[in-house]
């Protein structure tokens, strides 16, 4: 059983930056394959990005070249770099862990999750 639990979320201005963190404990950390989704209310889940074991990274179309995904597997950590943030980032941001060990972007395939943080983007 894995343990998610995200921080770092926040108010921000347009064109801020944030970063956020998920701490993971139970289970072999460097095992999973880890990622991050947003989600809005009446939305469904996104994915956001994504890293492998082997820290093959993932990223999806709005956010390519502007957030960055990175894993500390000796402090159980992943990590979300989040630069030049627009209003429509602002979503509740969930840390998710999958056995499989990818860099999955489909939310199915992700075994835990944790209980999200707020970014909200004001413009």
């Amino acid at each position: 059983q894995v343990q998610l639990v995200e921080s770092g979320g926040g108010l921000v201005q347009t064109g801020d930056s944030l970063r956020l963190s998920c701490a993971a404990s139970g289970g072999v950390f460097s095992y999973y394959g880890m990622g991050w989704f947003r989600q809005v209310p009446g939305k469904e889940r996104d994915f956001v990005a994504g890293i492998s074991r082997s820290g093959a990274r993932n990223y999806a179309d709005p956010v390519k070249g502007r957030f960055s995904i990175s894993r500390d597997n000796g402090n159980r950590t992943v990590s979300l770099e989040m630069n030049s943030l627009k209003a429509e980032d602002t979503a509740v941001y969930y840390c998710a862990a999958n056995a499989g060990g990818v860099g999955a972007s489909v939310a199915r395939w992700y075994d835990y999750w944790g209980q999200g943080t707020q970014v909200t983007v004001s413009s």
